[in-house]
């Protein structure tokens, strides 16, 4: 069985109803599967304590999930143009995945979700591509043969899924958005298992 690791990071939701959506994405593939997981928070001040089950939601990612997974998604909501600091944090202590090489030449897509249309959905995605290179993994974005791209009036890029949350994060996911999302859990499965053959 090829596993899709979806890994998030999400404040109020929208981002882990995304990781769903490609999750579901990535099932519709014969032979593949999806691993839900996220990151804890991180505090300002301190290193952070936080039991090893959460609450609620996904577990939480270990180096062995990122480590074994055939492929990768990547997901956090926009923070200045930027990755959130927790998913940020969590890749910054990669290194000893990275001197392994053993996500090398495996597929990734990124993902994210903004208060604002113009609220750095591009550069937020760009930015989480930039470790995944230095890893050696293959950065798949979504085509323009996905229809849905020429036609959304929210969230959809070419460099990933996105979602526009609304300054109020009122906002649920657009059904364009949730097919951009279950088509990129779709394109990064279907190449993993190509990969793999």
């Amino acid at each position: 069985m090829i596993e899709i690791l979806v890994l998030y990071y999400s404040q109020s939701g929208h981002v882990s109803n995304m990781a769903e959506h490609i999750a579901r994405g990535v099932e519709t593939v014969e032979g593949c599967s999806a691993k839900l997981r996220t990151v804890p928070e991180i505090s300002t001040v301190c290193e952070a304590v936080e039991d090893t089950i959460p609450q609620q939601g996904h577990l939480y990612v270990s180096h062995d999930d990122l480590k074994h997974c055939d492929g990768l998604a990547l997901g956090s909501p926009t923070r200045f143009g930027n990755m959130a600091a927790p998913l940020k944090y969590f890749i910054d202590k990669s290194s000893d995945i990275w001197l392994s090489g053993s996500l090398i030449g495996k597929p990734a897509g990124v993902f994210t979700s903004t208060g604002s249309l113009h609220g750095g959905q591009e550069s937020t995605l760009l930015s989480m591509m930039l470790p995944l290179m230095h890893h050696g993994m293959m950065i798949l974005g979504l085509p323009y043969s996905e229809s849905t791209l020429m036609t959304t009036t929210d969230g959809g890029t070419p460099y990933g899924a996105s979602h526009l949350a609304g300054h109020n994060n009122d906002r649920t996911l657009s059904e364009q958005e949730a097919q951009l999302c279950h088509a990129l859990g779709k394109r990064i499965a279907n190449t993993a298992k190509a990969l793999g053959s």
